[in-house]
Formats: structure tokens, C-alpha cells, sequence
């Protein structure tokens, strides 16, 4: 990972506008993390959970919640960038998200970050961000798709 991006500024963001951001460091998915995420979230869906269950699946072991590393991206985006003078950020959307390789237990995954379009709504600045969910020795990424995010930066 390299160092990271100071945004204070719609102009800060519009540098990026179409370009890859930055990646974020590699994070290791443990089933101590699955096991508090479905804990966490109700979903004790057995090819989460249940280990030899899980090792006689296709997968051949338990495997992330998608929506664990959906949840990974405020963590792993505060990696990439640094947002600052906001005095309230507001995740607007999710867009276009599709699933592509099941992350399995003890996977390491990290973010690749990158600005889709960017626009200024009277002094809001609404950024819509390409998230690419990355897994370690995998072609395929874990997701693929966009959020919104709306940044009130101070006047």
C-alpha cells in the first residue's frame, strides 16, 4: 500500500476523476472474523460456519459473507484515502454490485479504489467510487461494482 490520499477539497477528488486511487493493504479473513460477522449479523448459514460441514463443499472450507466484505470497505477505503473538512459524509448508494469468487477462510483480500464520476451538487460534492474487492492468487476479484458517497466539505 502506498501512502495515502489527502482529500479536503472537491477539487482533491477531481485530480483522481476516471484514474485508480490506490489500493489498500492485504487483509486476512479468519474464522474467528466470519464466526463474529455471523454472530453479528444472524446468518449461521452452515458454509460459513461449520467447518467439516464446509470442507465436504465444493469450496472444500467455510467461506466470507459476501456481505462481510461489503462491510470491509469503510476500513479498507479509510486505507486508500484520508478525507478531511467534511463535515459529513453520507453513503448515498450501492450500484452494480455483483459477487465473482467466494472469499475462503484465511483469504487475504484487499481494495482497489478508483473514481467513476464525480459531481458537484451546489457545494455537496457526490463522488461515485469503483470498488474492486481483490482476493490473494485469484483472477477473479470477490465483487466488483460502485458506491456513492456525498462529502460536505466546509465552505
Amino acid at each position: 500500500m502506498s501512502d495515502k490520499i489527502i482529500i479536503a477539497s472537491h477539487a482533491d477528488i477531481e485530480k483522481f476523476n476516471g484514474k485508480e486511487v490506490g489500493r489498500s493493504s492485504w487483509t486476512r479473513i479468519t474464522q474467528e472474523t466470519i464466526n463474529a460477522f455471523a454472530d453479528a449479523t444472524s446468518d449461521h448459514q452452515w458454509i460459513h460456519v461449520d467447518i467439516e460441514r464446509a470442507a465436504a463443499s465444493p469450496f472444500g472450507s467455510t467461506i466470507a459473507h459476501g456481505f462481510l466484505t461489503v462491510s470491509l470497505l469503510p476500513s479498507l477505503l479509510d486505507e486508500i484515502i484520508e478525507v478531511r473538512d467534511s463535515e459529513m459524509t453520507v453513503n448515498y448508494a450501492v450500484e452494480n454490485l455483483r459477487f465473482g469468487t467466494p472469499v475462503l477462510v484465511n483469504s487475504e483480500v484487499r481494495l482497489i479504489l478508483s473514481v467513476i464520476e464525480l459531481r458537484n451538487l451546489r457545494g455537496i460534492t457526490r463522488v461515485t467510487l469503483g470498488v474492486e474487492m481483490e482476493i490473494n492468487g485469484e483472477k477473479r476479484p470477490a465483487y466488483k461494482g460502485s458506491i456513492i458517497l456525498l462529502y460536505h466539505f466546509k465552505q
